[in-house]
């Protein structure tokens, strides 16, 4: 089935979504009962799963401040989902705060949360498109959001490729974005791993066949792909726990992590 029968067409609250899941996971509120019902089942299955998903923000907010500290002021956050402090605007912005960000989503129900808590912040800007249509993002990204990729940029894309399946092609599209960066740019990757538990990958697949949730699990070598062309920056592609301090312990759901440097 193509992403264009599975993407969300308006809000609907019997669905899970892999937003809305997220932000679940994070402690939001903007989440539904079908979604906390499926994050719940996946919570049954890897109790650790809230950890997953609060090494992989911090690592997304690591990324950016990371390129921001490098003299990058642009971001392109794609899968940007809604909108919860500390926000990649918000710690851009701390490095330098003429920093821009194109907050990108495909889903109509981000979008219009993104709209609603982002009116007033400056230099951010909710778009609404879909990676797998990447012209139409660098398109909205440089005549909505003022990004020009004649200079370094950010782009961000945490928790969606595991999301695009193999026919929808995830690496063109990546690879549209590649050539788009300046040299100096940076790309930041998560995505979730066949190295994640077993039992935890039959659950979450058979249980989000058809929706925008469903999950493709990729090696390692194959989520190394989307780099290619590009200086892996240490520790390179890692689980989340291991780009952040304190030891962390791994968890049942694996989702690797990488930045990528254009030279």
């Amino acid at each position: 089935m193509s992403e264009l029968n599975r993407a969300p067409v308006g809000v609907d609250p019997f669905r899970p979504n892999a937003a809305r899941v997220y932000n679940y996971m994070l402690g939001g509120k903007d989440n539904y009962d079908a979604d906390r019902a499926l994050g719940d089942k996946m919570l049954e299955v890897a109790p650790d799963t809230r950890e997953t998903a609060w090494h992989s923000r911090k690592f997304l907010l690591q990324a950016v401040r990371r390129a921001a500290e490098d003299g990058i002021r642009q971001f392109v956050d794609i899968g940007a989902g809604i909108p919860i402090s500390p926000n990649v605007h918000e710690v851009a912005q701390e490095v330098d705060p003429s920093a821009i960000v194109a907050s990108i989503d495909y889903d109509p129900v981000v979008y219009a949360h993104s709209n609603a808590l982002l009116t007033g912040a400056p230099g951010v800007t909710p778009i609404l498109a879909d990676i797998r249509e990447p012209d139409k993002i660098l398109e909205l990204a440089r005549t909505e959001g003022g990004i020009d990729f004649a200079l370094p940029v950010a782009v961000v894309i945490v928790g969606v490729l595991h999301f695009v399946m193999d026919d929808e092609k995830p690496y063109e599209a990546v690879a549209r974005l590649r050539d788009a960066m300046a040299p100096g740019s940076l790309l930041v990757i998560q995505h979730a791993s066949t190295n994640t538990h077993p039992f935890f990958q039959n659950a979450s697949t058979s249980d989000t066949v058809g929706s925008p949730s469903q999950v493709d699990f990729r090696p390692p070598e194959r989520i190394e792909r989307f780099f290619e062309g590009l200086e892996m920056l240490p520790p390179g592609l890692v689980p989340a726990n291991e780009w952040l301090e304190g030891n962390l312990q791994p968890t049942r759901l694996v989702a690797l992590c990488g930045i990528g440097r254009k030279n």
